[in-house]
């Protein structure tokens, strides 16, 4: 595993920072998954981290706890927008490592359905 991703190994959120059009950085904790060296995540395609991410791909990201408590160093990174099968699979992987707290969520989702939005962010 490369050294920028270890510090996130055995976590349960990171910390994402997108960026307002003035250039305001913003930070939300998600849920992840790690896979091929990409750290992984879903939200809603209405979010405002969808929409800046829309707009621009430039992230950082660091551990952190559920309340966004940074708890490592930042790095830099790209996302990308996950499709088809491979937002499927991280879908998947999503579910097994949160287990009945992701599913309540998707059960919740399925009772009033809106798009979500699927990216992988890899570092630069």
């Amino acid at each position: 595993m490369n050294d920028k991703l270890n510090q996130f190994a055995g976590q349960r959120y990171l910390s994402l920072e997108t960026y307002r059009r003035n250039g305001t950085a913003v930070r939300t904790p998600v849920w992840f998954v790690e896979h091929h060296g990409e750290l992984m995540f879903y939200t809603m395609a209405a979010a405002g981290k969808a929409k800046r991410l829309r707009r621009d791909q430039r992230v950082r990201v660091a551990p952190c706890d559920s309340r966004g408590n940074v708890k490592g160093g930042w790095v830099a990174g790209t996302a990308r927008s996950l499709e088809g099968e491979e937002a499927h699979q991280v879908h998947a992987m999503l579910n097994r490592k949160y287990g009945w707290q992701r599913r309540l969520i998707n059960l919740l989702a399925r009772l009033r359905p809106r798009p979500r939005a699927g990216y992988a962010i890899r570092f630069t």
